[in-house]
């Protein structure tokens, strides 16, 4: 099969292209180019500008502009939330889920290095959280649990309401990693109850370099970069205008998102539909009668197909797709995502995520089957040849 026309983009939750509204006006914020910490002319225009990106965020979110700090993205949101709560309380011990992104993990294992207790809490096979290892975990000493809100190589989402109600119970914060939710489905942290919660713009059609946390009102929170007094003092730095700008812009836009999100929904599903009909030993990781998931997002095994293998001959027709999070790519190991849910190795191997978004058409989907279809067929052929000849 010759290669497409037209390179078609399904790995949105990687990264999102960026909203060609928010390209249009990149010129005019440009003009504002003053240190928004300036009190002269220069500066007022900067500071105007997050302050209307504030506001519009925490309106789509449903919270106080003064409980949102601008980072630099997710990650170090997550960074700032795990460690800069457990660094201001009295407790030690901290919980996170086995299927957390690696900035959440990682931070977790930097506080277990500095004489904390961290707990990993199972998952199921079929990727919903273990709540009766939760509940045997929790303890009067827990300082902070972390769960995501939606995974990033699943798309399940994950119980935060009942977290939050047994971790308030023994007096514990919860964190919640939303990062994948955020343009995906409308998202209200006050109804939701997280006592804080981490997003980043670049999953929302903005500018890469606009990471959010949300700190509920109350919440003591000890400053990872220390310096000027940008964020109240929580955040040190002169802001990424340009990016806080965008997703402040994009954060006006929430209201598509309910109608994006059905559009999408349906092309998910009749996808994963077709594919399963049309290529044989096709699994859905987490099976059909799974935990509920973000409807962007399709994961995908392949019996007798290396995922990376999969994606290079997909890329040279035009596809852009995934094995798992773009944050492990270039690592040989599988997803630890996958096998924390109990698949093989193997399996985890043959892994394929496809992830869909606003720009995604009916047209872009039928040329990815037709060429997901012929690639399956060669490469499976050329490993069904290696064998008989290797039997020989």
């Amino acid at each position: 099969m010759s290669p497409v026309k037209k390179s078609v983009y399904l790995d949105h939750n990687a990264t999102t292209p960026i909203h060609p509204e928010v390209i249009s006006r990149v010129p005019g914020w440009l003009e504002s180019w003053g240190n928004p910490s300036s009190i002269h002319w220069a500066g007022r225009g900067p500071k105007a500008i997050i302050r209307e990106a504030r506001s519009n965020l925490a309106q789509a979110l449903g919270v106080e502009p003064l409980e949102l700090i601008f980072t630099s993205g997710g990650s170090e949101a997550n960074n700032l939330a795990i460690k800069g709560v457990c660094e201001a309380g009295l407790r030690d011990h901290v919980l996170v889920s086995a299927v957390e992104h690696p900035s959440v993990r990682k931070a977790a294992e930097a506080l277990r290095d500095g004489g904390f207790t961290v707990d990993v809490v199972r998952v199921n096979r079929d990727g919903s959280l273990d709540l009766e290892d939760l509940a045997a975990k929790l303890t009067e000493r827990t300082a902070l649990v972390s769960i995501m809100f939606a995974n990033n190589e699943t798309g399940h989402l994950l119980p935060i309401r009942e977290v939050v109600s047994m971790a308030h119970a023994v007096g514990a914060l919860v964190h919640c990693d939303a990062v994948q939710g955020l343009g995906k489905v409308e998202l209200n942290l006050r109804e939701l109850g997280v006592d804080l919660a981490s997003l980043s713009g670049h999953k929302f059609y903005s500018l890469k370099g606009c990471g959010v946390l949300y700190v509920r009102r109350g919440v003591t929170l000890n400053s990872l970069i220390h310096g000027g007094g940008q964020e109240r003092g929580r955040r040190a730095g002169t802001e990424n205008l340009l990016a806080i700008a965008s997703l402040g812009f994009m954060a006006a836009k929430t209201s598509e998102i309910p109608a994006q999100a059905e559009r999408v929904r349906l092309l998910r599903d009749e996808f994963e539909e077709r594919v399963m009909r049309e290529i044989p030993d096709v699994v859905l990781t987490g099976g059909r009668n799974g935990p509920a998931r973000l409807g962007n997002t399709s994961n995908l095994t392949l019996a007798g197909i290396d995922g990376e293998t999969l994606l290079m001959n997909l890329d040279v027709r035009g596809f852009a797709v995934s094995t798992g999070a773009a944050c492990s790519a270039g690592s040989p190991e599988p997803s630890p995502v996958l096998l924390a849910m109990g698949l093989t190795r193997a399996e985890a191997q043959s892994s394929l995520r496809v992830s869909f978004g606003w720009e995604t058409t009916r047209e872009d989907v039928d040329a990815f089957i037709e060429a997901l279809t012929a690639v399956v067929i060669r490469l499976r052929g050329f490993k069904h040849g290696e064998a008989f000849t290797y039997g020989l």
